[in-house]
């Protein structure tokens, strides 16, 4: 009986032993926050769990430009790289934002928040040291890392994604100016083009700055006519700068207005002239439920916020990511373009392709510097 005993409990420690030895061993802590790329050792990474990513908009989606471009970035992850996403409107007044973005980061499951625009600086600033086990992007704004809310390393877990704009409002300009004096329907003899902004702010200006510099060294006779709405969400008053504009003599209005450039297409449509659009390939996503309006929009100057989103998604699992620091994407960076869409085939001459194409490979090879604001 004795014996018996002994070898059953020898078998109960063997038992035991395997077990411990199989069983999942716990993720290991995470590092201190630092301004280094991080590694590849995250919670989500250390135990197959898929990347969580929480989308926080300052406003709402179905602006078919900004916003829906950072929203596909969001899908794109989710569809190929296997994340658990969320998207959080918070709405179109300013005065929510704030509270909305402490409740997000308070009580959603994340490993990354992606967040977007100026706007969300100052909340962003405050909120991201309090989460140090957790990861930011910023996108088109940086937080200030020398500043007083984020020094010494307390922004350490956040990216800011960047974009040289004016690099590819340069070519906005370049095309405007030489298609405004073709003779095709819609386009009279001035040398006059046009551009309604949402606000005149600094990211918003430097959109006008290269669009400027691009149409001037393009003819450095024409007339641009800048005018600004103070909103994203005023279609109507979109509509009414731009056919403003169109009765001056402009042919072609750039839309920087987010919402707001709904208006700008409309107007397009209505007076047989022409637009720009902006952040999307707006034509192609107009083109379903208004072709006649998107017809109108001869190309889009291109800010990829969903391919820089998913592009940093990517370098977190790799472990790439360079947090705690701000990235600019320009052209050559494939971070802005110009749409070639079959719109802008259609209506294009082949010169001002041309043209186009030689300015876009003259600013990749630094034999055109491209104004800026900042």
């Amino acid at each position: 009986m004795q014996r018996r005993f002994l070898v059953l409990f020898s078998l109960l420690v063997v038992l035991a032993l395997v077990v411990t030895a199989c069983a999942t061993p716990a993720a290991p802590s995470a590092p201190a926050s630092g301004s280094e790329a991080a590694p590849a050792d995250d919670a989500a990474a250390a135990t197959g769990e898929p990347l969580k990513v929480l989308h926080f908009v300052n406003g709402v989606l179905g602006d078919k430009s900004f916003f829906d471009s950072a929203e596909r970035g969001i899908q794109r992850a989710q569809a190929e790289l296997g994340a658990e996403v969320k998207t959080i409107e918070a709405g179109i007044d300013p005065t929510g934002w704030e509270a909305a973005l402490v409740d997000a980061a308070a009580n959603e499951d994340f490993d990354v928040m992606v967040v977007g625009t100026f706007q969300m600086i100052e909340y962003l600033e405050k909120i991201a040291p309090q989460y140090p086990d957790k990861k930011f992007f910023l996108y088109d704004a940086p937080v200030n890392y020398e500043g007083e809310a984020c020094a010494p390393n307390k922004c350490a877990n956040v990216y800011s994604i960047l974009y040289k704009q004016n690099e590819g409002s340069y070519l906005a300009g370049v095309y405007a100016a030489a298609m405004t004096t073709q003779a095709i329907d819609g386009m009279n003899p001035e040398a006059v083009i046009g551009s309604v902004g949402g606000q005149e702010i600094p990211v918003i200006l430097d959109f006008m700055v290269g669009y400027e510099q691009g149409a001037r060294d393009t003819n450095p006779d024409i007339q641009v006519i800048r005018q600004f709405a103070a909103g994203w969400n005023d279609p109507a008053k979109g509509k009414e700068l731009a056919k403003a504009q169109y009765s001056q003599g402009a042919d072609i209005v750039f839309q920087i207005a987010g919402g707001t450039g709904q208006g700008v297409f409309e107007a397009a449509m209505e007076d047989g002239k022409y637009a720009i659009g902006v952040d999307s390939d707006q034509a192609l996503i107009i083109e379903s439920a208004n072709p006649d309006q998107a017809a109108r929009i001869l190309t889009s100057m291109m800010k990829n916020v969903d391919n820089s989103i998913f592009r940093g998604l990517q370098m977190h699992l790799d472990g790439t990511a360079p947090y705690g620091s701000a990235e600019s994407l320009g052209i050559a960076e494939g971070g802005v373009g110009l749409a070639r869409n079959k719109f802008y085939d259609a209506s294009t001459p082949d010169e001002v392709k041309a043209a186009v194409d030689a300015a876009e490979q003259r600013v990749i090879n630094g034999e055109i510097t491209v104004e800026t604001v900042f």
